[in-house]
């Protein structure tokens, strides 16, 4: 008899241990309360723009290998495209100075040594500094990690690490930001190509793995809201024993079935006793405006000196994305949006040469919590996959992974909580 697991929660997360389940033999029944999976990472139509848009821009790098693993088990590999150089343009809005870092295609990186293919104004002993925020322990910031000032940090690492953790790199977590750099920049340039959803992130991630998750035969129940569980002692141990949705539907977990919990922090710690999460969130505003790029425009450019972050570029669309949105230095989530999206269009007028006037369609995306805040007293409160109950484990993006927050970090937890049910059986503790 194929075991049955429950999988309350439809973001990336909970995908991902749906499809490992289902591949490694067992029966699903995934659960959202929303009308829409995808959870933070989707796509849809907006009628201010009259164009179909994702929530946020999110960038995958080639060395992320739970995504592209996941792309490839659901059939969307090729939606994720990019520049077949690992290359990255930036932009200085102080000094209008434009540059371009250029990888080596190979793991050594001999592009340090290169003056046209580093970062303006440095040497190649200046790269050097990176090396211990890749042996970073436990508990210590970027800023206590690294030297986190100069024209390397200025031009290149701060615009990455800021994408990457999606709060000021020098408050980051060193080894977390050290976690991501390893396993896609300090890999060299096969694992360090930006990567997009060419179709949006529903193309890419989403509808691939609900088709496939049914074609095998998993139940999808869209629109149904976990209340409560109900937790019973048995002969097995302590247990989730019923699922309680919309307010009158009772669910009874048998025996030999198991639950993964795949929700936002908040709501597991209101789900699920005892469980810590962390306290402090990042906001993330991204800004769309129809509008066609100037031709030959980059898909990606970093900003630097600037109000956004990154820009990105596509057919008949231009958008940017701001992290750590509600910082000290930032504070613009609470601005107006008119005023939010002329400051934000002012950046990229100046980086496009395009009308300085605020085109007539945009529309901004404003998280306040967009993701935890990826600092250390966060990191010591992101729980562990296991809880004390035998048939329940907890995936997400903010569960203790060893990444930042993010769409790795997201498929990452999802995977490991499919395998950690299926691999040990589930004894009393």
């Amino acid at each position: 008899m194929r075991k049955l697991v429950h999988v309350i929660g439809a973001g990336l997360a909970g995908l991902a241990a749906a499809v490992q389940l289902q591949r490694r033999g067992a029966q699903v029944v995934l659960y959202e309360a929303a009308e829409q999976a995808g959870g933070r990472c989707r796509t849809y139509y907006d009628r201010t723009l009259g164009a179909t848009i994702d929530s946020g821009n999110h960038l995958v790098l080639s060395g992320q290998q739970a995504t592209l693993n996941y792309v490839r088990a659901i059939g969307s590999a090729d939606d994720l495209v990019g520049p077949t150089q690992p290359e990255y343009p930036f932009a200085d809005l102080a000094t209008n100075q434009r540059w371009t870092v250029r990888m080596s295609q190979g793991r050594f990186p001999a592009w340090i040594f290169d003056a046209r293919a580093r970062v303006p104004d440095t040497q190649w002993t200046d790269y050097l500094s990176v090396v211990p925020l890749l042996l970073a322990k436990p508990g210590r910031t970027v800023a206590q990690t690294m030297r986190s000032n100069g024209p390397l940090w200025d031009r290149m690492l701060r615009p990455l690490l800021l994408a990457m953790t999606n709060i000021d790199p020098r408050r980051a977590t060193a080894e977390l930001a050290g976690a991501a750099l390893r396993d896609t920049f300090a890999s060299g340039g096969p694992a360090s190509r930006p990567l997009v959803a060419r179709n949006g992130l529903g193309s890419a991630f989403v509808d691939p793995a609900l088709r496939l998750l049914q074609h095998g035969g998993a139940a999808i129940r869209l629109g149904a809201r976990l209340d409560a569980f109900e937790f019973a002692d048995g002969e097995d141990g302590r247990r989730v024993s019923a699922l309680r949705l919309n307010g009158e539907e009772r669910i009874e977990i048998g025996a030999s079935e198991a639950v993964v919990l795949a929700v936002t922090p908040d709501m597991t710690q209101s789900l699920v006793p005892g469980v810590q999460a962390p306290r402090g969130f990042s906001a993330i505003v991204t800004a769309h405006f129809a509008v066609e790029p100037p031709l030959g425009h980059p898909p990606l450019m970093g900003l630097v000196n600037a109000t956004a972050n990154w820009l990105v570029a596509s057919d008949g669309h231009l958008s940017v994305t701001v992290y750590d949105a509600a910082s000290q230095t930032a504070r613009l989530t609470d601005m107006p949006r008119d005023d939010l999206a002329r400051k934000l269009w002012a950046d990229v007028a100046q980086v496009t040469g395009l009308s300085a006037d605020l085109p007539l369609k945009w529309q901004l995306n404003v998280e306040p919590r967009a993701t935890f805040a990826a600092q250390p007293d966060d990191e010591m409160r992101r729980p562990a996959t296991r809880t004390r109950w035998n048939n329940l484990m907890l995936a997400g993006d903010w569960t203790a992974t060893g990444l930042p927050p993010g769409i790795e970090g997201a498929i990452r937890s999802g995977q490991k909580a499919a395998d950690t049910l299926l691999n040990e059986p589930m004894e009393r503790r």
